[in-house]
């Protein structure tokens, strides 16, 4: 699969469906009204996906993996931030399930695209 843009990169793809559904838990109460922590995980969820995105335009392998770090160190925020809406009944024990699945299989599949980068020949499209 050739990727031109960021919108073709798997990760970017499951970071927006993480996001989508942050949004979607956040909006019903008493989750909604806690007007911080719900614009906390909103923000890390965005997060996620807004470096992959910035990293991806930012035309080098070595600026593309520093946002991807970024983007994993959100996800694991998202992650913590589920706990913390499940201690707090915000969500039920379904919802934490599916975030943390969401969560751990996002941050496993950015590492190993991270791991792909480091080990790549090619430089990025800013080195062509």
């Amino acid at each position: 699969m050739n990727v031109t843009k960021f919108e073709d990169l798997e990760i970017w793809k499951d970071a927006r469906d993480l996001c989508k559904m942050v949004y979607e838990i956040t909006s019903n109460a008493p989750f909604s009204t806690d007007f911080k922590f719900r614009d906390q995980i909103r923000a890390s969820s965005g997060s996620t996906m807004d470096n992959i995105a910035e990293g991806f335009d930012r035309g080098g392998n070595k600026e593309f993996y520093q946002f991807l770090s970024i983007s994993k160190g959100s996800c694991g925020e998202v992650r913590s931030q589920s706990y913390r809406a499940f201690d707090n009944k915000y969500i039920t024990e379904i919802q934490l399930n599916d975030l943390l699945e969401r969560t751990d299989s996002l941050s496993r599949k950015t590492y190993n695209f991270m791991q792909h980068l480091k080990n790549s020949e090619i430089k990025g499209l800013k080195y062509k």
